[in-house]
Protein backbone atom coordinates (compact mmCIF):
# COMPACT_ATOMS: atom_id res chain seq x y z
CA UNK A 1 0.00 0.00 0.00
CA UNK A 2 1.63 3.76 -0.92
CA UNK A 3 1.96 6.41 1.46
CA UNK A 4 -0.91 8.13 -0.07
CA UNK A 5 -3.49 5.25 0.31
CA UNK A 6 -2.76 4.81 3.84
CA UNK A 7 -3.31 8.05 4.49
CA UNK A 8 -6.46 7.94 2.88
CA UNK A 9 -7.00 4.93 5.12
CA UNK A 10 -6.03 6.70 8.33
CA UNK A 11 -8.09 9.67 7.55
CA UNK A 12 -11.20 7.49 7.15
CA UNK A 13 -10.81 5.76 10.37
CA UNK A 14 -10.38 8.96 11.80
CA UNK A 15 -13.56 10.09 10.28
CA UNK A 16 -15.49 7.36 11.38
CA UNK A 17 -13.62 7.13 14.85
CA UNK A 18 -15.23 10.90 15.32
CA UNK A 19 -19.07 10.14 13.80
CA UNK A 20 -18.91 7.15 16.13
CA UNK A 21 -17.63 9.17 19.02
CA UNK A 22 -20.82 11.59 18.46
CA UNK A 23 -23.11 8.39 17.96
CA UNK A 24 -22.31 6.64 21.46
CA UNK A 25 -22.04 9.75 23.37
CA UNK A 26 -25.88 11.12 22.77
CA UNK A 27 -27.11 7.02 22.73
CA UNK A 28 -25.59 6.61 26.04
CA UNK A 29 -27.15 9.70 27.17
CA UNK A 30 -30.30 8.98 25.52
CA UNK A 31 -30.81 5.11 27.56
CA UNK A 32 -29.46 6.23 30.75
CA UNK A 33 -32.36 8.77 30.42
CA UNK A 34 -35.31 6.62 29.00
CA UNK A 35 -34.47 3.49 31.60
CA UNK A 36 -34.37 5.89 34.72
CA UNK A 37 -38.06 7.57 33.41
CA UNK A 38 -39.37 4.00 33.11
CA UNK A 39 -38.19 2.93 36.54
CA UNK A 40 -38.25 6.36 38.35
CA UNK A 41 -41.11 8.46 36.62
CA UNK A 42 -40.59 11.82 36.19
CA UNK A 43 -38.93 12.06 32.24
CA UNK A 44 -37.94 16.11 32.84
CA UNK A 45 -36.02 15.16 36.09
CA UNK A 46 -34.66 12.05 35.44
CA UNK A 47 -33.41 13.26 31.28
CA UNK A 48 -32.25 16.89 33.12
CA UNK A 49 -30.16 15.06 35.61
CA UNK A 50 -28.64 12.86 32.93
CA UNK A 51 -27.77 15.35 30.27
CA UNK A 52 -26.55 17.77 33.47
CA UNK A 53 -24.60 15.13 35.34
CA UNK A 54 -23.07 13.61 31.78
CA UNK A 55 -22.37 16.94 30.16
CA UNK A 56 -20.35 18.12 33.09
CA UNK A 57 -18.56 14.93 33.43
CA UNK A 58 -17.66 15.65 29.94
CA UNK A 59 -15.93 19.03 31.39
CA UNK A 60 -13.99 16.69 33.54
CA UNK A 61 -12.68 14.45 30.88
CA UNK A 62 -11.64 17.52 28.53
CA UNK A 63 -10.13 18.94 31.37
CA UNK A 64 -7.66 15.86 31.92
CA UNK A 65 -7.07 15.93 28.22
CA UNK A 66 -4.84 19.11 29.18
CA UNK A 67 -2.49 15.28 30.81
CA UNK A 68 -2.23 13.71 27.53
CA UNK A 69 1.26 13.05 26.19
CA UNK A 70 2.16 11.79 23.27
CA UNK A 71 1.30 8.22 23.85
CA UNK A 72 -2.35 9.76 22.80
CA UNK A 73 -3.30 7.08 20.08
CA UNK A 74 -2.91 4.30 23.14
CA UNK A 75 -4.96 6.13 25.07
CA UNK A 76 -7.61 6.81 22.91
CA UNK A 77 -7.82 3.15 22.46
CA UNK A 78 -7.69 2.42 26.29
CA UNK A 79 -10.67 5.34 26.17
CA UNK A 80 -12.65 3.54 23.11
CA UNK A 81 -12.35 -0.17 24.97
CA UNK A 82 -13.46 1.62 28.44
CA UNK A 83 -16.56 3.14 26.56
CA UNK A 84 -17.77 -0.22 24.87
CA UNK A 85 -17.09 -2.38 28.21
CA UNK A 86 -18.73 -0.08 30.73
CA UNK A 87 -21.08 1.87 28.64
CA UNK A 88 -22.53 -1.56 27.04
CA UNK A 89 -22.89 -2.96 30.22
CA UNK A 90 -24.30 0.44 31.49
CA UNK A 91 -27.95 -0.85 30.89
CA UNK A 92 -27.93 -4.20 32.08
CA UNK A 93 -26.54 -3.48 35.41
CA UNK A 94 -28.91 -0.44 36.10
CA UNK A 95 -31.35 -3.30 35.22
CA UNK A 96 -29.88 -5.40 37.60
CA UNK A 97 -29.56 -2.91 40.29
CA UNK A 98 -32.96 -1.59 40.13
CA UNK A 99 -34.77 -5.35 40.08
CA UNK A 100 -31.86 -6.40 43.41
CA UNK A 101 -30.71 -3.44 45.06
CA UNK A 102 -31.86 0.18 46.56
CA UNK A 103 -29.15 1.82 45.06
CA UNK A 104 -30.27 2.31 42.23
CA UNK A 105 -29.66 6.66 42.04
CA UNK A 106 -25.98 6.03 43.39
CA UNK A 107 -25.40 3.75 40.39
CA UNK A 108 -27.14 5.86 37.71
CA UNK A 109 -25.07 8.64 39.25
CA UNK A 110 -21.55 6.68 39.05
CA UNK A 111 -22.43 5.65 35.28
CA UNK A 112 -22.86 8.79 34.02
CA UNK A 113 -20.14 10.10 35.45
CA UNK A 114 -17.68 7.39 34.53
CA UNK A 115 -19.34 7.57 30.95
CA UNK A 116 -19.02 11.22 30.38
CA UNK A 117 -15.54 11.93 31.67
CA UNK A 118 -14.74 9.38 28.92
CA UNK A 119 -16.42 10.87 26.22
CA UNK A 120 -14.85 14.07 27.24
CA UNK A 121 -11.45 12.60 26.21
CA UNK A 122 -12.11 11.47 22.90
CA UNK A 123 -12.93 14.99 21.16
CA UNK A 124 -9.35 16.13 22.42
CA UNK A 125 -7.63 13.05 21.53
CA UNK A 126 -9.18 13.56 17.80
CA UNK A 127 -7.90 16.40 17.54
CA UNK A 128 -4.33 15.80 18.43
CA UNK A 129 -4.22 12.49 16.65
CA UNK A 130 -5.35 14.74 13.28
CA UNK A 131 -3.47 17.47 14.05
CA UNK A 132 -0.22 16.34 11.61
CA UNK A 133 -3.25 16.44 8.91
CA UNK A 134 -4.80 19.84 8.91
CA UNK A 135 -4.60 23.36 10.08
CA UNK A 136 -6.20 23.78 13.65
CA UNK A 137 -8.63 25.65 12.50
CA UNK A 138 -9.89 23.26 9.89
CA UNK A 139 -9.22 20.52 12.20
CA UNK A 140 -11.70 21.77 14.81
CA UNK A 141 -13.91 22.28 12.25
CA UNK A 142 -13.79 18.97 10.75
CA UNK A 143 -13.94 16.96 14.32
CA UNK A 144 -16.45 19.01 15.69
CA UNK A 145 -18.93 18.76 12.50
CA UNK A 146 -18.78 15.21 12.23
CA UNK A 147 -19.36 14.89 16.49
CA UNK A 148 -22.48 16.67 16.14
CA UNK A 149 -23.59 15.10 12.87
CA UNK A 150 -23.05 11.64 14.96
CA UNK A 151 -25.03 13.25 17.48
CA UNK A 152 -27.80 13.96 15.03
CA UNK A 153 -27.65 10.15 14.06
CA UNK A 154 -28.17 9.18 17.60
CA UNK A 155 -31.24 11.15 17.85
CA UNK A 156 -32.91 9.50 15.35
CA UNK A 157 -31.78 6.04 15.46
CA UNK A 158 -32.80 5.62 18.98
CA UNK A 159 -36.42 6.77 18.72
CA UNK A 160 -37.18 5.14 15.50
CA UNK A 161 -34.87 2.46 15.26
CA UNK A 162 -32.85 0.92 18.36
CA UNK A 163 -35.79 1.01 20.95
CA UNK A 164 -38.78 -0.38 18.74
CA UNK A 165 -36.26 -2.27 17.07
CA UNK A 166 -33.60 -3.68 20.25
CA UNK A 167 -35.04 -2.24 23.70
CA UNK A 168 -33.04 -0.35 26.02
CA UNK A 169 -31.27 -3.52 26.88
CA UNK A 170 -29.68 -4.86 23.49
CA UNK A 171 -29.38 -0.77 22.66
CA UNK A 172 -26.79 -0.38 25.29
CA UNK A 173 -24.72 -3.93 24.16
CA UNK A 174 -24.80 -2.46 20.48
CA UNK A 175 -23.28 0.79 21.41
CA UNK A 176 -20.55 -0.90 23.69
CA UNK A 177 -19.20 -2.92 20.58
CA UNK A 178 -19.16 -0.12 18.42
CA UNK A 179 -17.32 1.46 20.68
CA UNK A 180 -15.01 -1.82 20.46
CA UNK A 181 -14.91 -2.05 16.87
CA UNK A 182 -13.69 1.31 16.74
CA UNK A 183 -11.07 0.69 18.82
CA UNK A 184 -10.35 -2.52 17.38
CA UNK A 185 -10.14 -0.30 13.92
CA UNK A 186 -8.23 2.27 15.15
CA UNK A 187 -5.27 -0.56 16.77
CA UNK A 188 -5.26 -2.05 13.32
CA UNK A 189 -5.09 0.74 11.14
CA UNK A 190 -2.50 2.78 13.54
CA UNK A 191 -0.55 -0.49 14.42
CA UNK A 192 2.60 0.79 13.75
CA UNK A 193 2.52 3.15 16.34
CA UNK A 194 1.70 0.68 18.67
CA UNK A 195 4.69 -1.96 20.57
CA UNK A 196 3.66 -5.42 19.98
CA UNK A 197 2.64 -5.95 23.36
CA UNK A 198 0.39 -3.17 23.52
CA UNK A 199 -1.29 -4.42 20.15
CA UNK A 200 -1.56 -7.97 21.73
CA UNK A 201 -3.11 -6.55 25.18
CA UNK A 202 -5.26 -4.09 23.56
CA UNK A 203 -6.47 -6.38 21.01
CA UNK A 204 -7.16 -9.23 23.50
CA UNK A 205 -9.05 -7.30 25.90
CA UNK A 206 -11.22 -5.19 22.82
CA UNK A 207 -12.20 -9.20 21.59
CA UNK A 208 -12.94 -10.45 24.71
CA UNK A 209 -15.75 -7.70 25.39
CA UNK A 210 -17.38 -7.81 21.74
CA UNK A 211 -18.05 -11.83 22.79
CA UNK A 212 -19.33 -10.89 25.78
CA UNK A 213 -21.32 -8.32 24.43
CA UNK A 214 -22.43 -10.59 21.46
CA UNK A 215 -23.29 -13.02 23.97
CA UNK A 216 -25.54 -10.78 26.37
CA UNK A 217 -27.25 -9.94 22.85
CA UNK A 218 -28.26 -13.04 22.12
CA UNK A 219 -28.81 -14.03 24.95
CA UNK A 220 -31.00 -10.81 26.63
CA UNK A 221 -34.32 -13.02 26.84
CA UNK A 222 -32.85 -15.42 29.16
CA UNK A 223 -31.26 -12.77 31.29
CA UNK A 224 -33.92 -10.46 31.37
CA UNK A 225 -36.33 -13.33 32.07
CA UNK A 226 -35.42 -13.86 36.10
CA UNK A 227 -35.06 -9.69 36.08
CA UNK A 228 -38.56 -9.56 34.94
CA UNK A 229 -39.40 -12.36 37.82
CA UNK A 230 -37.94 -10.13 40.68
CA UNK A 231 -39.45 -6.74 39.01
CA UNK A 232 -42.85 -8.48 38.74
CA UNK A 233 -44.44 -11.20 41.52
CA UNK A 234 -46.14 -12.75 38.88
CA UNK A 235 -44.85 -15.11 35.78
CA UNK A 236 -43.44 -12.83 32.88
CA UNK A 237 -45.75 -14.20 29.79
CA UNK A 238 -45.18 -11.32 27.54
CA UNK A 239 -42.77 -8.70 27.70
CA UNK A 240 -42.43 -5.77 24.90
CA UNK A 241 -40.43 -2.84 24.61
CA UNK A 242 -42.70 -0.45 22.23
CA UNK A 243 -41.56 3.08 20.81
CA UNK A 244 -43.46 4.25 23.42
CA UNK A 245 -43.53 2.23 26.33
CA UNK A 246 -42.92 -1.27 28.20
CA UNK A 247 -45.27 -4.04 27.81
CA UNK A 248 -45.67 -6.97 30.59
CA UNK A 249 -47.98 -9.19 30.72
CA UNK A 250 -48.16 -11.42 33.99
CA UNK A 251 -49.89 -14.73 35.12
CA UNK A 252 -50.53 -16.63 38.41
CA UNK A 253 -53.00 -19.33 37.93
CA UNK A 254 -56.26 -17.23 37.04
CA UNK A 255 -54.84 -13.48 37.87
CA UNK A 256 -53.70 -12.00 35.11
CA UNK A 257 -51.86 -8.46 35.71
CA UNK A 258 -50.78 -5.72 32.50
CA UNK A 259 -48.16 -3.73 33.29
CA UNK A 260 -46.72 -0.30 31.54
CA UNK A 261 -43.20 1.01 32.33
CA UNK A 262 -44.00 -1.39 35.57
CA UNK A 263 -46.93 0.28 36.36
CA UNK A 264 -50.06 -1.93 37.24
CA UNK A 265 -52.48 -1.02 34.78
CA UNK A 266 -55.44 -4.01 35.72
CA UNK A 267 -55.71 -7.38 37.06
CA UNK A 268 -57.86 -9.86 36.11
CA UNK A 269 -59.84 -10.77 39.17
CA UNK A 270 -61.08 -7.27 39.96
CA UNK A 271 -60.93 -5.11 37.00
CA UNK A 272 -64.62 -5.46 36.47
CA UNK A 273 -64.49 -3.24 39.62
CA UNK A 274 -62.72 -0.48 37.75
CA UNK A 275 -63.97 -0.59 34.70
CA UNK A 276 -67.62 -0.73 35.94
CA UNK A 277 -66.94 2.17 37.84
CA UNK A 278 -65.36 4.32 35.31
CA UNK A 279 -68.01 3.77 32.46
CA UNK A 280 -71.44 2.49 34.31
CA UNK A 281 -72.38 6.04 36.18
CA UNK A 282 -72.21 8.14 33.17
CA UNK A 283 -73.44 6.30 30.50
CA UNK A 284 -76.75 5.11 32.74
CA UNK A 285 -76.60 8.96 33.12
CA UNK A 286 -76.00 9.97 29.91
CA UNK A 287 -79.50 11.60 27.95
CA UNK A 288 -77.60 10.04 24.89
CA UNK A 289 -74.65 7.61 23.88
CA UNK A 290 -75.52 6.69 20.55
CA UNK A 291 -70.94 8.40 19.87
CA UNK A 292 -68.41 7.39 22.28
CA UNK A 293 -64.99 8.19 22.47
CA UNK A 294 -62.75 6.33 24.48
CA UNK A 295 -59.00 7.72 24.86
CA UNK A 296 -56.57 5.38 25.70
CA UNK A 297 -58.57 1.97 26.82
CA UNK A 298 -56.34 0.01 23.86
CA UNK A 299 -56.82 -3.62 26.12
CA UNK A 300 -60.26 -3.17 24.97
CA UNK A 301 -61.46 -3.66 28.76
CA UNK A 302 -63.44 -0.63 28.64
CA UNK A 303 -64.59 -1.21 25.26
CA UNK A 304 -66.22 -4.25 26.58
CA UNK A 305 -68.74 -2.27 28.98
CA UNK A 306 -69.58 0.23 27.50
CA UNK A 307 -70.97 -1.74 23.60
CA UNK A 308 -72.87 -3.39 26.73
CA UNK A 309 -75.54 -0.65 25.66
CA UNK A 310 -77.32 -1.47 23.22
CA UNK A 311 -78.17 2.09 21.83
CA UNK A 312 -74.26 2.69 21.31
CA UNK A 313 -73.85 2.91 17.91
CA UNK A 314 -70.11 4.10 17.11
CA UNK A 315 -67.26 3.80 19.59
CA UNK A 316 -64.00 5.23 19.21
CA UNK A 317 -60.93 3.92 20.54
CA UNK A 318 -57.93 6.65 20.42
CA UNK A 319 -54.61 4.81 22.13
CA UNK A 320 -51.04 6.35 21.30
CA UNK A 321 -49.50 2.64 20.91
CA UNK A 322 -50.51 0.25 18.09
CA UNK A 323 -48.25 -2.46 19.85
CA UNK A 324 -50.94 -1.90 22.81
CA UNK A 325 -53.78 -2.18 20.37
CA UNK A 326 -52.46 -5.36 18.66
CA UNK A 327 -52.11 -6.79 22.22
CA UNK A 328 -55.87 -5.82 22.83
CA UNK A 329 -56.97 -7.35 18.85
CA UNK A 330 -54.55 -10.40 19.07
CA UNK A 331 -53.69 -11.87 22.90
CA UNK A 332 -55.93 -14.52 23.44
CA UNK A 333 -56.59 -14.10 27.02
CA UNK A 334 -56.72 -10.41 26.45
CA UNK A 335 -59.66 -10.90 24.04
CA UNK A 336 -60.95 -13.41 26.72
CA UNK A 337 -61.30 -10.68 29.03
CA UNK A 338 -62.16 -8.02 26.33
CA UNK A 339 -64.78 -10.66 24.76
CA UNK A 340 -63.12 -9.40 21.28
CA UNK A 341 -64.94 -6.14 21.53
CA UNK A 342 -62.02 -4.67 20.20
CA UNK A 343 -63.37 -6.54 16.98
CA UNK A 344 -66.79 -5.21 17.15
CA UNK A 345 -68.16 -3.49 14.12
CA UNK A 346 -68.60 -0.60 16.20
CA UNK A 347 -65.17 -0.01 16.84
CA UNK A 348 -62.59 2.06 15.64
CA UNK A 349 -59.40 2.20 16.56
CA UNK A 350 -56.78 5.22 16.07
CA UNK A 351 -53.12 5.34 17.06
CA UNK A 352 -52.94 8.73 18.22
CA UNK A 353 -51.86 10.95 20.70
CA UNK A 354 -55.33 12.01 22.87
CA UNK A 355 -54.26 15.79 22.99
CA UNK A 356 -53.14 15.84 19.11
CA UNK A 357 -56.33 13.78 18.13
CA UNK A 358 -58.77 16.43 20.25
CA UNK A 359 -57.08 19.61 19.01
CA UNK A 360 -56.96 18.17 15.11
CA UNK A 361 -60.37 16.11 15.11
CA UNK A 362 -63.66 18.08 14.14
CA UNK A 363 -66.43 15.03 15.55
CA UNK A 364 -68.43 15.73 18.89
CA UNK A 365 -69.10 12.77 21.08
CA UNK A 366 -71.98 12.20 23.60
CA UNK A 367 -69.49 10.83 26.00
CA UNK A 368 -65.86 11.10 26.14
CA UNK A 369 -64.20 8.27 28.69
CA UNK A 370 -60.11 8.93 29.65
CA UNK A 371 -58.73 5.78 30.70
CA UNK A 372 -55.18 6.93 30.32
CA UNK A 373 -52.23 5.90 32.52
CA UNK A 374 -51.07 7.71 35.61
CA UNK A 375 -49.30 11.09 35.08
CA UNK A 376 -46.04 10.05 36.18
CA UNK A 377 -44.12 11.99 33.67
CA UNK A 378 -44.78 14.97 31.66
CA UNK A 379 -46.03 13.98 28.59
CA UNK A 380 -49.37 12.18 30.63
CA UNK A 381 -49.45 15.17 32.59
CA UNK A 382 -50.30 17.38 29.69
CA UNK A 383 -53.34 14.89 29.69
CA UNK A 384 -54.62 15.68 32.84
CA UNK A 385 -54.31 19.65 32.02
CA UNK A 386 -56.46 22.37 31.83
CA UNK A 387 -56.21 22.59 28.62
CA UNK A 388 -56.73 19.08 27.56
CA UNK A 389 -59.83 19.39 29.19
CA UNK A 390 -60.57 22.14 27.45
CA UNK A 391 -60.07 20.29 24.12
CA UNK A 392 -62.66 17.98 25.71
CA UNK A 393 -64.80 20.01 25.95
CA UNK A 394 -65.00 21.62 22.67
CA UNK A 395 -65.62 17.81 21.18
CA UNK A 396 -68.38 16.60 23.33
CA UNK A 397 -71.98 17.01 22.88
CA UNK A 398 -74.59 20.00 24.42
CA UNK A 399 -75.33 17.53 27.15
CA UNK A 400 -72.12 15.00 26.78
CA UNK A 401 -70.53 13.54 29.91
CA UNK A 402 -66.67 13.96 30.52
CA UNK A 403 -65.26 10.97 32.88
CA UNK A 404 -61.13 10.99 33.46
CA UNK A 405 -59.88 8.26 36.09
CA UNK A 406 -58.03 9.96 38.13
CA UNK A 407 -55.60 7.96 40.24
CA UNK A 408 -55.85 7.32 44.66
CA UNK A 409 -57.71 10.08 46.61
CA UNK A 410 -55.97 8.25 49.68
CA UNK A 411 -52.59 7.73 48.23
CA UNK A 412 -52.16 10.65 45.99
CA UNK A 413 -54.95 13.01 47.25
CA UNK A 414 -53.53 16.52 46.17
CA UNK A 415 -52.79 14.96 42.79
CA UNK A 416 -56.88 13.88 42.69
CA UNK A 417 -58.22 16.69 43.63
CA UNK A 418 -55.33 18.28 41.23
CA UNK A 419 -57.40 16.89 38.35
CA UNK A 420 -60.83 17.53 39.85
CA UNK A 421 -59.79 20.85 39.64
CA UNK A 422 -58.14 21.10 36.56
CA UNK A 423 -61.30 20.21 34.82
CA UNK A 424 -63.35 22.31 36.76
CA UNK A 425 -61.28 25.45 35.63
CA UNK A 426 -61.70 24.40 31.84
CA UNK A 427 -65.17 25.23 32.39
CA UNK A 428 -67.47 22.00 33.64
CA UNK A 429 -69.22 21.19 36.38
CA UNK A 430 -67.61 18.56 38.28
CA UNK A 431 -68.46 15.52 40.45
CA UNK A 432 -65.58 13.84 42.01
CA UNK A 433 -66.61 9.75 43.07
CA UNK A 434 -64.34 6.79 44.38
CA UNK A 435 -64.54 3.23 44.26
CA UNK A 436 -62.20 0.79 46.04
CA UNK A 437 -60.30 -1.87 43.74
CA UNK A 438 -58.63 -4.58 45.84
CA UNK A 439 -55.27 -4.17 43.41
CA UNK A 440 -55.63 -0.62 43.73
CA UNK A 441 -56.94 0.55 47.21
CA UNK A 442 -59.39 3.60 47.05
CA UNK A 443 -59.49 4.79 43.14
CA UNK A 444 -60.89 8.13 42.15
CA UNK A 445 -62.80 9.63 38.99
CA UNK A 446 -63.99 12.75 37.82
CA UNK A 447 -67.30 13.19 35.91
CA UNK A 448 -67.83 16.27 34.59
CA UNK A 449 -70.43 18.09 31.92
CA UNK A 450 -71.61 21.60 30.65
CA UNK A 451 -75.14 21.06 31.88
CA UNK A 452 -76.08 20.13 35.63
CA UNK A 453 -76.72 16.54 36.09
CA UNK A 454 -77.64 14.83 39.68
CA UNK A 455 -74.85 11.55 39.18
CA UNK A 456 -75.33 10.24 42.88
CA UNK A 457 -79.23 9.59 41.66
CA UNK A 458 -78.43 7.69 38.58
CA UNK A 459 -80.10 4.74 37.93
CA UNK A 460 -78.14 1.92 36.72
CA UNK A 461 -79.87 -0.10 33.32
CA UNK A 462 -77.46 -2.98 32.96
CA UNK A 463 -76.66 -5.90 35.69
CA UNK A 464 -73.47 -5.27 37.14
CA UNK A 465 -71.07 -7.00 39.16
CA UNK A 466 -70.13 -4.39 41.61
CA UNK A 467 -71.95 -1.26 41.58
CA UNK A 468 -76.00 -0.73 43.41
CA UNK A 469 -78.06 2.50 42.03
CA UNK A 470 -78.36 2.31 45.65
CA UNK A 471 -75.00 2.73 46.36
CA UNK A 472 -73.90 4.99 43.70
CA UNK A 473 -74.21 7.87 46.57
CA UNK A 474 -71.63 6.60 48.46
CA UNK A 475 -69.26 6.62 45.48
CA UNK A 476 -69.71 10.36 45.58
CA UNK A 477 -69.06 11.12 49.15
CA UNK A 478 -65.56 11.40 50.78
CA UNK A 479 -64.54 11.38 54.34
CA UNK A 480 -62.89 14.49 55.72
CA UNK A 481 -59.09 13.07 55.44
CA UNK A 482 -60.14 12.25 51.61
CA UNK A 483 -60.89 16.12 51.41
CA UNK A 484 -58.34 18.81 49.78
CA UNK A 485 -55.71 20.79 51.43
CA UNK A 486 -55.67 23.85 48.49
CA UNK A 487 -56.63 24.53 45.08
CA UNK A 488 -54.55 23.50 42.45
CA UNK A 489 -54.46 23.69 38.49
CA UNK A 490 -52.42 21.92 36.32
CA UNK A 491 -51.75 23.53 32.94
CA UNK A 492 -49.33 22.96 30.22
CA UNK A 493 -46.81 25.51 31.31
CA UNK A 494 -47.18 24.40 35.01
CA UNK A 495 -48.17 20.71 35.00
CA UNK A 496 -48.48 20.87 38.75
CA UNK A 497 -50.40 17.75 38.85
CA UNK A 498 -47.12 16.07 38.34
CA UNK A 499 -45.34 17.38 40.87
CA UNK A 500 -48.36 16.25 43.33
CA UNK A 501 -49.09 12.77 42.15
CA UNK A 502 -45.07 12.24 42.28
CA UNK A 503 -45.05 13.79 46.12
CA UNK A 504 -48.73 11.16 46.59
CA UNK A 505 -46.88 8.36 45.84
CA UNK A 506 -43.61 8.29 46.58
CA UNK A 507 -44.53 7.09 50.29
CA UNK A 508 -46.37 4.13 49.32
CA UNK A 509 -43.92 2.39 46.96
Amino acid sequence: MNAAALSARKLSVLVVATFVAGLCSILYELLIGTVSSYFLGDSVRQFSLTIGLFMAAMGVGSFLARRLDEQVLRRFVAVEIGLGLIGGVSVPALYAVFGYTTFYYPAMLIFIVIIGTLTGLEIPMLVLVSRRLFTLKVNLSNILSLDYLGALAATLLFPFVLLPGLGTFRSALVGGAINLVVALLVLYTFRARFSVAARWRYGVVAKLGLVVLAVGFVFAPQLLEPWHNAMYRDRVIFNQQTSYQQIALTRSRDDVRLYLNGALQFSSVDEYVYHEALIHPALALAPHRASVLLLGAGDGLAVRDVLAYEDVEQVTVVDLDPEMTRLGLEHPLLRRFNRDSLHDPRVRIINRDAFTFLDEHMGFYDLIIADLPDPTNVSLARLYSREFYTLVARRLARTGILVTQATSPFFAKEAFWCIHDSVAAAGFQVWPYHAYVPSFGDWGFVMAARVDFAPADAELTLPTRSLESDALAEMFSFSPELLPSRECVSTLDSPAVLSAYLDGWKNWY
